[in-house]
């Protein structure tokens, strides 16, 4: 799997020098099997230790674009000769789509195309889908004090997968998600032309901010950066269920989503052994970031969520640049440079799912959900609440679809250390499992999920060649309703589906544009 012939695979690299800008060599960003460093290029954006085996297929050859040139010249070679090209940015791809195939395949990677022009007088800022949320958010704080970027917590995750798919944060209640605050961009379409927003249409802007990989190769976006004060606060408190994890859980369902939009608190539940008995406990866990001084959040707090009791000690002041390395879980104190890492702190072997709430879960909802969780002991559920600007903006404003309605949305984390399918198979049982049982709790009709959580249970669109119908199995789930839309939009822009994953959006041969 994975293997082209050495004749293919020659003509193809021939291709590609043939087609190198006289300035900038194509030949310098190569590597192909026989290179020293093709595994540590490989294996330097791999986030997901599943797909970082012996057993994994490997591509026959990685670009490391480092001009433009070289992201067109990928294009229209591998157009050309028939090749299967994946494009990675940050290589946080849950399921690994952007760097793992089981036919012939190379990888584009955007590694080195990661250059950041702030312009703090306009507001606005221009990045190359190269960078890292840590470069982007490190590089504004350098010009800025007040200003900042709604996007993801985890500083090494890649600037274009994360905006491929929508971009959330934990500025999103404030600001909306990152492809809500994109204003221009820069592609390389499937016949290898460099187009700006006016010269791509509307339709290709639309669908390329939250669409997914699929329409074209994003080379940069422009972005509108957002206001934050220089002084935010953060909290991390924890309560078990002897602490009366159940009723504060359940005040956070009815009040995260409607309370201050300058304040967002994430809920993390887990398993744990209670202290003094050693029985398995859940643990109940909220982070926050509130865009103020701690003496607003408190009486914010004391009127809408007073069950948490929440302490003057309990908070954290600091500015919007050190609340990112809180809720990346460093010590506080920690230098702020440390944004610029790409070294992940940890990498495990990992499944992920995700859900919608609608409506509040019952108390007797919860206590079968955390009895489930015990029983399985290892998944992990996030709940990340809504409302605020999510729900003022439009279903249809971009692909992403899930605005008002949506309470709070839930990541499923299963992690594991063990080797081997035995473990892999067991654990992502476990994720299946809990996935099943929340069923009465989500969303329905469809049952909905987010792009940036991966999920091939989904559905799998094998090779680009899966129907129409069977491509529904997953993009109604992600899109709804506009799903539909971005079907036409990749009939009309890559009628030949050249860009494609096992998640892409189809083409529609059939359909009349």
């Amino acid at each position: 799997m994975g293997e082209a012939p050495d004749s293919a695979q020659e003509t193809f690299y021939q291709s590609l020098l043939k087609h190198s800008h006289p300035s900038f060599p194509i030949s310098n960003a190569i590597y192909t099997r026989e290179h020293p460093s093709f595994p540590s290029i490989l294996q330097a954006y791999i986030r997901n230790l599943r797909f970082n085996t012996s057993e994994t297929p490997k591509p026959f050859l990685i670009l490391t674009a480092l001009h433009e040139s070289h992201v067109q010249a990928a294009v229209v070679c591998a157009k050309k000769h028939g090749f299967h090209v994946k494009i990675r940015s940050g290589g946080h791809d849950y399921e690994g789509t952007s760097y793992v195939s089981d036919v012939p395949f190379f990888i584009l990677d955007m590694c080195n195309l990661r250059s950041i022009d702030i312009d703090i007088e306009n507001e606005t800022a221009w990045v190359q889908t190269g960078a890292t949320l840590g470069e982007l958010f490190y590089r504004i704080a350098e010009k800025s004090r007040t200003h900042g970027f709604p996007a993801g917590v985890c500083p090494t995750v890649g600037v274009g997968g994360h905006f491929i798919g929508a971009g959330y944060g934990n500025l999103m209640r404030k600001y909306g998600l990152s492809v809500d605050n994109i204003t221009d961009a820069k592609v390389v379409d499937v016949d290898g032309r460099i187009l700006d927003k006016e010269s791509m249409g509307e339709d290709l802007f639309w669908a390329i901010r939250g669409g997914g990989a699929g329409f074209a190769v994003v080379l940069a976006y422009k972005i509108n950066l957002v206001r934050v004060p220089e002084v935010v606060t953060v909290f991390r408190v924890e309560r078990t269920l002897e602490e009366s994890a159940t009723d504060i859980v359940y005040q956070w369902q009815n009040v995260a989503h409607k309370i201050d939009e300058d304040l967002f608190i994430r809920l993390v539940v887990d398993v744990v052994k209670n202290g003094k008995s050693g029985e398995k406990t859940i643990r109940a866990t909220f982070i926050a970031l509130f865009l103020g001084y701690s003496e607003r959040l408190l009486s914010i707090m004391k009127g809408s969520f007073q069950e948490l009791r929440l302490l003057k000690s309990d908070c954290i002041e600091m500015s919007w640049i050190e609340s990112v390395l809180f809720w990346t879980n460093f010590p506080v104190g920690t230098p702020t440079d440390i944004c610029v890492s790409r070294e992940p702190q940890t990498l495990v072997h990992l499944k992920r799912k995700s859900d919608y709430v609608q409506e509040p879960i019952p108390r007797e909802g919860l206590e079968g959900i955390w009895k489930k969780m015990i029983e399985l002991e290892v998944p992990i559920m996030g709940f990340n609440p809504y409302g605020g600007k999510m729900k003022q903006i439009s279903a249809t404003a971009t692909p992403f679809p899930h605005r008002a309605g949506n309470l709070w949305k839930i990541q499923y984390q299963i992690n594991w250390t063990e080797e081997g399918s035995e473990a892999e198979n067991q654990h992502l049982e476990m994720a299946r499992q809990l996935y099943e049982y929340m069923t009465p709790f989500v969303s329905r009709n469809p049952r909905a999920a987010f792009l940036n959580y991966k999920d091939l249970d989904l559905g799998i669109n094998h090779h680009g060649k899966a129907s129409y119908m069977e491509a529904c199995a997953y993009g109604i789930k992600y899109f709804k309703d506009n799903f539909n839309r971005l079907v036409q939009i990749k009939t009309k822009v890559d009628p030949g589906n050249f860009f494609r994953h096992e998640q892409s959006v189809p083409t529609f041969p059939c359909l009349k544009i």
